[in-house]
């Protein structure tokens, strides 16, 4: 069953990204997306959670479906659900318009990326760092799959200490162990949000591993905080991301950057965003892994490649198209 079909005769929406994150990341884009054009919005809170409890209040109803920045609904670890305090007190604050956070696109469009880099690099012959693995458990497992050397950084950078997991079971071990404590403290205490999503911590004992990683993948504010001056010459995996951001990177040295998501305007949209598109124009809520599967699929959602030290004639680094989200892509095509 095609999901062109389904289309209703509607063909705008509008959809709402709340943030805990900074405001200064603050956009507004129109994205076509299954014969729609969607309006895409992300607002930034500053890490003012009543701030984000009071926004959603009121797109409530006005708005197609809220996006959750900067703190997840839901942490799927191998078959278990865990649920975190503070986003479920902001998701209860819209009582008509869905509310997503990221994880469907985390457990589906993100596997297809890391198959798809796989194809692409050759990851079972690499060293890669996936900074948390609870955060994203479908990027996590996919990496697993390619045969890769793994190092999972849940408890480097999450909780400071510098121990890295080798293998999924001793990460759902640990997410059984700590999880149902650590969901129910201030998002504060477990990722940076407002102003400390531009803050540059020092590196941790456990930088080693980021040190002998060739791939860095996972969350990017886990990357841009903990990973000053240890990116040369890595390759990274990573999702919202602007052209601030692509500066940055350049600067410290990193030879790749691969977005789980399409960049719209210079900036790779934020997952959580993107999953409240397609709810959006899906015009149903909650949508099954096989749901968004379709959806991505019918779409053709890609992200997009740069190789960040590649310059060209005008002194200027090439960006180029990978389809992070299709099986059969081939090599990278200019962007249009």
């Amino acid at each position: 069953m095609g999901i062109a079909g389904e289309v209703p005769k509607q063909k705008t929406k509008r959809v709402v990204s709340v943030s805990l994150g900074s405001s200064r990341r603050d956009t507004t884009r129109e994205l076509s997306l299954l014969g729609y054009t969607v309006t895409v919005e992300r607002r930034g809170c500053d890490g003012d959670l009543a701030r984000a409890e009071a926004m959603i209040r009121d797109l409530d109803g006005s708005v197609d479906a809220i996006g959750l920045g900067g703190l997840d609904l839901y942490l799927y670890v191998g078959g278990r659900r865990y649920v975190l305090r503070d986003a479920a007190r902001l998701a209860r604050a819209a009582r008509a318009t869905p509310v997503v956070c990221g994880a469907g696109l985390k457990q589906t469009l993100e596997r297809r990326v890391v198959a798809n880099l796989d194809r692409r690099l050759g990851l079972g012959e690499r060293r890669v760092l996936v900074m948390s693995a609870v955060d994203r458990f479908g990027m996590a497992d996919a990496f697993a799959a390619t045969g890769a050397e793994v190092v999972y950084g849940d408890l480097i950078y999450v909780l400071g200490v510098p121990v890295g997991l080798r293998s999924l079971r001793t990460v759902e071990g640990v997410a059984a162990l700590l999880l149902p404590v650590m969901t129910q403290l201030p998002i504060g205490w477990l990722y940076p949000t407002g102003r400390a999503q531009d803050d540059e911590a020092p590196r941790l004992r456990g930088a080693r591993y980021a040190d002998r990683a060739e791939v860095i993948a996972g969350d990017w504010h886990f990357i841009r905080r903990y990973l000053v001056g240890g990116l040369e010459h890595k390759t990274i995996l990573t999702n919202t991301t602007t052209p601030q951001d692509v500066a940055w990177l350049r600067e410290q040295g990193a030879a790749a950057l691969y977005t789980t998501t399409p960049r719209l305007g210079g900036r790779s949209l934020p997952t959580n965003l993107l999953e409240a598109a397609l709810v959006a124009v899906a015009g149903r809520f909650p949508l099954a892994a096989a749901a968004y599967d379709e959806l991505i699929g019918a779409a053709g959602l890609v992200g997009e490649g740069l190789e960040l030290q590649a310059l060209d004639s005008s002194g200027r680094s090439t960006p180029t198209r990978h389809d992070t989200a299709r099986h059969d892509a081939g090599p990278p095509s200019p962007t249009h």
